[in-house]
């Protein structure tokens, strides 16, 4: 089943699914999944990034901080911008605090010391939004975010709910309220 909010359609799992993140168990999975890339990136955050990233380096390792110097910091594949990874599982921003993997671009964000918290993709995860000549926003489903079924089964919260920062920020306040009224949340 799919809502439609000003353009934009929801696929219903986004409602309907009950989920926290549980760092402390899943350890920052969704920074570490192996892949060649990582995160999608849109056009407009590369500025927002460039402007930013030697804030951002201090937190992370030598390996991350010579990776983005030689190759940079995101790769292109048809037409798709992507965070670049190291060894085909940590994306390029992954730093480790008490064995969680963390995004250095947040942290730096989160200390005061930039004014960007994150790509939108990583910010809305476990949303993924397919342009199908506009946005469509669908739930994507990983086995290592299990533990965050099982928080917000217990705590009653949907993916909508945990996600409703990331979605104001993209779509606005307005949008966000006429969702909750469409889902009924």
């Amino acid at each position: 089943m799919f809502i439609s909010v000003q353009n934009k359609v929801v696929r219903s799992e986004i409602a309907e699914t009950l989920f926290i993140c549980d760092l402390n168990k899943c350890k920052g999975a969704c920074c570490t999944f192996e892949s060649k890339y990582g995160a999608p990136l849109r056009e407009d955050e590369i500025g927002k990034i460039d402007e930013i990233l030697e804030e951002v380096k201090l937190y992370l390792s030598k390996t991350n901080v010579d990776a983005i110097e030689k190759h940079g910091y995101y790769d292109k594949l048809d037409d798709e911008l992507l965070i670049s990874s190291i060894d085909k599982k940590d994306c390029v921003f992954v730093f480790y605090e008490n064995d969680i993997a963390r995004c250095a671009i947040e942290k730096a964000y989160m200390e005061g010391k930039t004014n960007f918290k994150k790509p939108i993709s990583c910010h809305l995860f476990p949303i993924r939004i397919t342009d199908f000549g506009g946005d469509v926003l669908r739930f994507e489903k990983f086995d290592e975010c299990e533990p965050a079924l099982e928080k917000g089964t217990a705590e009653n919260v949907t993916v909508a709910e945990f996600c409703a920062e990331p979605l104001e920020r993209l779509y606005g306040d307005k949008w966000y309220l006429d969702f909750k009224k469409a889902i009924e949340r």
